[in-house]
């Protein structure tokens, strides 16, 4: 029988950041990006990540995370989850020891992600151009550790998060996070909002962008 740790995935890049979001923001980080992704959000800023890459092993995987020396590990993408063997890398992962997070668009089942990863549910707005890819299932998969997430375009994307926030009683489930399209909506209207409309919301903003641009791999 394969062994998980020889699984093949195919990985964009390995490196090592401050996490720039979510609620474990400004925490040195090992990021291990996954190749590939079924959506196209119109400010997707990790187009590099839907093809290329290179073939590596869980084990592989694991062996390049420890060289950094770091806690916390993040598996991102594209839509990390896309990839079959993600499950085996995060079960690894935690196995090793990392907090591991996971953030994933939620247009792909969650149902068997272990439950020691935090996981970020992206749910995709009318403005990301993909609102019709959210699985709401996926909602009964969070646990009170677990995050979900907003990229808001404009004032309409906040409304429809609003109402979704109502509808779905997400703060019963998770914290969530609003967050504005960087160089798209002004982080500080959409601060000006949640304040005006006393939302029991975290509003971030994207640390790496402040700190470094578009600069890839970081």
């Amino acid at each position: 029988m394969t062994s998980a740790s020889s699984n093949t995935l195919r990985i964009s890049e390995i490196f090592f950041s401050l996490q720039g979001e979510s609620s474990r923001i400004g925490l040195p980080t090992v990021f291990v990006r996954l190749t590939g992704c079924p959506l196209r959000c119109v400010y997707c800023d990790s187009a590099h990540a839907f093809s290329g890459g290179q073939a590596m092993s869980v084990q592989s995987v694991l062996d390049a995370v420890e060289k950094y020396g770091a806690r916390y590990v993040c598996v991102t993408g594209g839509e990390p989850l896309a990839q079959k063997h993600c499950l085996a890398l995060l079960r690894a992962l935690c196995d090793a020891g990392y907090a591991v997070s996971l953030e994933t668009s939620g247009a792909v089942d969650i149902g068997g992600v272990d439950g020691r990863v935090m996981k970020v549910l992206d749910i995709k707005t009318p403005g990301s151009g993909e609102v019709g890819r959210n699985l709401w299932g996926n909602l009964g998969y969070l646990s009170s550790s677990d995050e979900i997430k907003f990229v808001l375009c404009d004032e309409a994307d906040y409304q429809w998060a609003k109402q979704m926030l109502a509808e779905h009683k997400l703060n019963a489930r998770c914290e969530v996070l609003f967050s504005a399209v960087h160089e798209g909506l002004a982080s500080r209207d959409l601060a000006e909002w949640i304040l005006r409309d006393h939302l029991s919301v975290r509003m971030q903003v994207q640390l790496h962008k402040i700190l470094w641009g578009n600069e890839v791999g970081r």
